[in-house]
């Protein structure tokens, strides 16, 4: 009897970079700019081929059109493959869509073999929880009505479960409860998957994975109620899906570099 060939899509998820307007910009005391490059070295090391690469929002610290610019040169710098971003609490959602660029990264569904990946715009204008607008509620409705024979994941900025942290997880997705009663009626919902948090986190719910990503910068430490940097190193993650709707994935760090952090930071 010939064997079952099951066709693989190798998805990398990079988020929170807060690059700043200028090059020499630190959150923390570490270079942004700096970790992002050793995040994206360590990726082309590491993966000799993947299909398509998403960060998950927070690409700036302030909205700056320049750092929209220099994301996508740095990116472009080590590779080719096709881009998508979703926008964090500390982007400009209105700059992101109007960067006047040949390519502009994808920014609402990406399609990879028998897989669809829809992100999701969870930022409300100046503040830093998350919310989903109900046109953005109806969007996804809407792409997981008419995507039955998908195998869905869904992404976003902010988590909409707590990861454990009481003062970042006051930032939640506050109507989680209203985009969980939508993904609920959809059995081919496979994963939830956001950055925000700075750590690494996996969970399920009835069935569907829950999954955070570290940031290609500073790292926040699990499991503390008052903010606490983490010792980790900035990484990535990936994501191997399968045709048949099943998955791995695993989270990868940048190692033998020493970065100046200040570890006993009250907040940033």
């Amino acid at each position: 009897m010939a064997k079952t060939v099951v066709s693989t899509k190798r998805f990398i998820q990079i988020s929170d970079c807060h690059l700043g307007p200028l090059t020499s910009e630190a959150l923390l005391g570490l270079n942004t700019d700096e970790s992002l490059h050793d995040v994206l070295a360590l990726i082309a090391e590491k993966e000799s081929d993947f299909d398509y690469m998403v960060c998950t929002g927070d690409i700036a610290s302030a909205g700056h059109e320049s750092c929209y610019r220099r994301f996508i040169d740095i990116v472009r710098q080590y590779f080719s493959q096709s881009l998508a971003w979703l926008p964090g609490n500390h982007d400009s959602s209105e700059i992101m869509a109007k960067i006047n660029l040949p390519e502009l990264p994808e920014n609402r569904a990406i399609e990879q073999g028998n897989w669809l990946i829809l992100l999701l715009d969870s930022v409300v204008p100046f503040k830093v929880h998350g919310n989903f607008e109900q046109g953005e509620l109806d969007y996804l409705e809407h792409m997981l009505s008419t995507n039955p024979d998908k195998h869905i994941m869904v992404m976003l900025h902010h988590q909409p479960v707590l990861v454990g942290s009481a003062w970042i997880d006051q930032y939640i997705l506050r109507n989680a409860d209203a985009f969980f009663a939508v993904l609920d009626r959809f059995p081919n919902v496979k994963t939830v998957v956001w950055g925000h948090v700075h750590q690494d986190f996996n969970d399920t719910r009835k069935g569907v994975a829950l999954i955070a990503t570290p940031s290609t910068c500073v790292q926040f430490k699990p499991k503390y109620d008052d903010f606490t940097v983490d010792t980790l190193m900035p990484g990535y993650r990936w994501f191997d899906l399968n045709d048949d709707g099943s998955f791995s994935t695993g989270v990868e760090r940048v190692t033998g570099k020493q970065y100046v952090i200040d570890y006993k930071s009250a907040g940033y």
